[in-house]
């Protein structure tokens, strides 16, 4: 992949296009021809769904903070980020900073919590681990259908830390999710999972790239998605085994549902890897729902609708599963559930 683009929502010239190998895939500037008018103020409304768990608050409201915009972190903490969109025809953009003392452990819940139609929204997530910190990043994305939406996080994983995140999406006319993780390795663990449940017209599009920088370092990553109607799902995921990460752990797989004729999975796995003595693998399926399962679930009385709606839950689930912190886990449990 390209190198990063520093999208400017001001400036119609910094919006990338599928010339643009990174976004081939999801291409911004079909959908945004020019700068969106900035987005007036909004309410906060409701609190998010992993209110119950409490902790700190970061909130954006279209773009705007609501108290602070920077977080440390330090002995065990829990912290709630919200990017809350409710604008129509409009566009606007956040950025947040996150730094995890040495030592620290950190609850990470993150919202993308859209309201009204038509709106451009582009968040940005600076995050730092420290050595032997640990962070759990749990992610909830939500938007209209007709929203375009690209949220970017920058980890820097230093030696010994563990960063764990779990991605879950529902699409928007154009909603990206990038992560790019610089991974300092020396036992360090980096876990970078996610889903993606489209209907409609949706599409969304989890791309990731992670650097090994040093040696005898860890990853693993586990996607899941599934297309109905006429949606689209993309996945880019990108691991980097740079000279002189020799014992590096790398592991990839993504898989995925098609639930409809005209639905679409486009997916690109790549591992590079310019050091000896490593074990890396990747993998990528694409296919439909169990005939034979779903047949034999009607046989016993269960509806076709529901029964379907059974078989998605339980392809999609192990992702959820992986989810080390039980109150986050059950949070994302019930609210992909709901959207089944």
């Amino acid at each position: 992949m390209s190198a990063t683009f520093a999208i400017d929502l001001t400036d119609a010239a910094t919006f990338p296009s599928r010339r643009d190998e990174a976004w081939k895939y999801s291409d911004l500037k079909r959908h945004l021809r020019e700068a969106p008018t900035p987005s007036g103020t909004a309410a906060v409304g409701a609190p998010g769904p992993f209110y119950a768990l409490g902790g700190e608050a970061i909130v954006f409201a279209n773009g705007r903070p609501v108290g602070v915009t920077d977080f440390i972190a330090s002995g065990e903490q829990t912290l709630r980020l919200r990017y809350i969109s409710n604008a129509v025809g409009t566009g606007h953009t956040a950025r947040a900073r996150v730094a995890v003392r040495a030592g620290a452990k950190l609850l990470l819940l993150e919202t993308h919590e859209g309201a009204g139609s038509a709106y451009v929204a582009h968040n940005t997530l600076e995050l730092d681990v420290a050595a032997g910190a640990e962070v759990t990043r749990v992610v909830l994305v939500e938007e209209p259908e007709d929203a375009i939406s690209i949220a970017e996080a920058h980890v820097k994983v230093e030696a010994g830390g563990v960063y764990r995140q779990t991605i879950i999406a529902t699409g928007a006319k154009l909603q990206r999710i990038e992560t790019r993780i610089a991974h300092f390795a020396q036992e360090a663990q980096v876990q970078a999972d996610g889903l993606y449940l489209l209907n409609g017209s949706r599409q969304a599009d989890l791309t990731s790239v992670v650097r090994h920088m040093e040696r005898d370092g860890a990853t693993s990553q586990l996607i899941k998605g599934v297309a109905r109607d006429t949606a689209r799902g993309v996945f880019q995921g990108k691991i980097v085994v740079e000279r002189g990460a020799d014992g590096t752990d790398a592991r990839m797989g993504h898989h995925a549902l098609i639930a409809s004729e005209r639905a679409e999975i486009d997916a690109k796995p790549e591992l590079i890897i310019y050091a000896d003595d490593v074990q890396c693998a990747h993998g990528n399926t694409v296919g439909a729902l169990d005939e034979s399962a779903l047949f034999y679930m009607q046989q016993r009385g269960i509806p076709a609708e529901e029964a379907r709606a059974l078989l998605t839950q339980a392809f999609l689930i192990e992702v959820i599963d992986r989810i080390e912190h039980e109150g986050a886990r059950e949070v994302a449990r019930e609210w992909l559930t709901a959207r089944l």
